[in-house]
């Protein structure tokens, strides 16, 4: 049977950054080191007032070319994960195929994911390796959530980071995708939302307002409710852990590292308890990144492998959840 691999990964941040001390100026009734405490993040990279997920998505794009030689006349696929294209159509990868020159021959596809997303997008491009109808995937993440968030919205302001991540998967490489356990939930599509804008609402519904509790409520931007999504959260992730080793015939001690969807440092830390992970073999990176949606599990790979915290024979499991509900986990075995 034919195998799937990853073959080179990397990411890329927007230029303009919004740091704690930032924040605070704008939110005094906090402090910079609540923040970064609580949180677990310092630094959240913005994406330019001019600059858009695909924008973002070509310089990943561009960059794992150059930094791994890859040409792009031997990518046959594009797949880009993005809650923010550039319009409702053209989709944003057949936009960005002919940026990247890549053949004309490639397949091209958006897909609508948030947390969960490069989770699935390794689901979707080993399903296409496996099948035959492609042999070398572009898969792109990027997200630009700030553009979603009101300014007075510090909560979701002190969370999430705009950022890209480019991944070459192939018949061969230094990680194969081992099996997938995907779910789905969308009676909680209204806990993480932004209601206007689509064909469903497409007029702005100018219904902003400050709850009781200090908190703004914007149908215009994005909705997050908290703790319906910790919640969630709590309940789904442990069984999406067992469900993926149970898939791979492997044992939770037998996982060298885990790489969750870095959501944000108090949220991750409650699950890695609950689980009974081993600290030692949770991996955290968002302190100066944030929660970069789609992008935070490859950015943390990334960063696992240039620490040498993900070396040869490891075997790394992934998890991703959030808006949807949407969740997805699976095995990567290093060699």
């Amino acid at each position: 049977m034919k195998k799937a691999y990853i073959k080179a990964i990397t990411y890329y941040l927007p230029e303009k950054q919004l740091t704690n001390d930032i924040l605070v100026a704008e939110f005094p009734e906090w402090t910079a080191e609540k923040v970064a405490k609580k949180i677990g993040i310092s630094v959240r990279h913005i994406a330019g007032e001019n600059e858009t997920a695909a924008d973002m998505a070509y310089h990943a794009a561009n960059q794992l070319f150059s930094d791994h030689a890859i040409n792009p006349e031997s990518i046959d696929f594009v797949m880009l994960c993005t809650q923010s294209p550039d319009y409702f159509l053209p989709t944003s990868a057949c936009i960005l195929q002919n940026r990247l020159n890549i053949p004309t021959k490639s397949g091209a596809i958006d897909f609508n994911l948030g947390c969960s997303g490069f989770v699935y997008g390794l689901a979707l491009a080993k399903g296409l390796i496996v099948s035959g109808v492609a042999k070398n995937i572009l898969l792109l993440t990027a997200e630009t959530y700030s553009k979603f968030l009101h300014p007075k919205d510090k909560a979701n302001r002190t969370i999430f980071g705009d950022a890209a991540s480019a991944t070459l998967i192939s018949n061969e490489g230094f990680a194969e995708i081992m099996e997938f356990s995907l779910g789905t939930d969308g009676s909680g599509a209204d806990q993480l939302i932004v209601k206007s804008g689509g064909l469903r609402s497409r007029d702005k519904f100018n219904d902003f307002i400050i709850d009781e509790s200090g908190n703004p409520i914007s149908s215009d931007n994005l909705f997050m409710d908290g703790t319906g999504i910790f919640n969630f959260t709590l309940e789904m992730v442990p069984k999406l852990v067992e469900d993926t080793l149970l898939l791979n015939n492997l044992s939770q001690s037998q996982i060298n590292t885990f790489v969750f969807h870095q959501a944000n440092k108090y949220m991750l830390s409650f699950l890695r308890k609950k689980i009974q992970i081993p600290e030692e073999k949770f991996y955290y990176y968002m302190d100066q990144v944030g929660n970069t949606v789609s992008s935070t599990i490859p950015i943390a790979l990334c960063e696992a492998m240039k620490e040498n915290t993900i070396g040869k024979d490891d075997l790394v499991l992934l998890a991703g959840f959030g808006v949807g509900y949407s969740w997805g986990g699976t095995i990567l075995k290093f060699s």
